[in-house]
């Protein structure tokens, strides 16, 4: 075997155990508890951990309020863009009125369970993402909104050009 090839298996076998060394647990690691909630209550005092409860619990709720400002944000923007927009449909409002249902169920669950001492984290993410979602629906609303006004100023700016009047 030539010797080049050699080295170049050699160098490929170290990177490889490399990799493994790097990729192992740490020693230190493996003895950490998994729940942070034990992990504070070994280390801290009761005081201490309730202060830790509490300011998570009110940090939830600011996100859960800022969450209802962006929520109802979003459904003027709705009404304002069905104004303007001549093909929306009773089914567009009856869509709008179940996200408001569904949105102020959540929200309220959501709310009562933090007020009650419960992390509900999966349903504040659901909470989130539905308000993700609809900001994506009112951004692609006024996109094409946009789309069709630009249209209509060049469709009557031609016209003018030829002289002819859009009534």
């Amino acid at each position: 075997m030539n010797l080049t090839l050699i080295l170049f298996f050699g160098f490929v076998a170290l990177l490889l155990l490399a990799l493994g060394w790097a990729l192992r647990k740490p020693r230190n690691a493996r003895n950490l508890p998994s729940d942070p909630h034990d992990f504070l209550s070994k280390r801290v005092s009761r005081g201490a951990l309730q202060r830790v409860r509490r300011d998570r619990r009110g940090i939830a709720l600011a996100y859960l309020s800022a969450l209802r400002g962006d929520f109802q944000n979003l459904l003027c923007m709705a009404s304002v863009i069905a104004v303007l927009s001549p093909e929306v449909a009773a089914a567009h409002e009856f869509e709008r009125l179940r996200l408001t249902t569904k949105f102020a169920w959540q929200y309220q669950m959501i709310r009562w369970k933090l007020m009650a001492g419960f992390a509900p984290l999966p349903q504040l993410d659901g909470l989130s993402a539905l308000v993700s979602g609809l900001s994506v629906r009112m951004e692609v609303a006024l996109k094409e909104l946009g789309e069709r006004a630009a249209l209509t100023a060049e469709l009557t700016s031609s016209m003018n050009r030829r002289g002819l009047s859009a009534v």
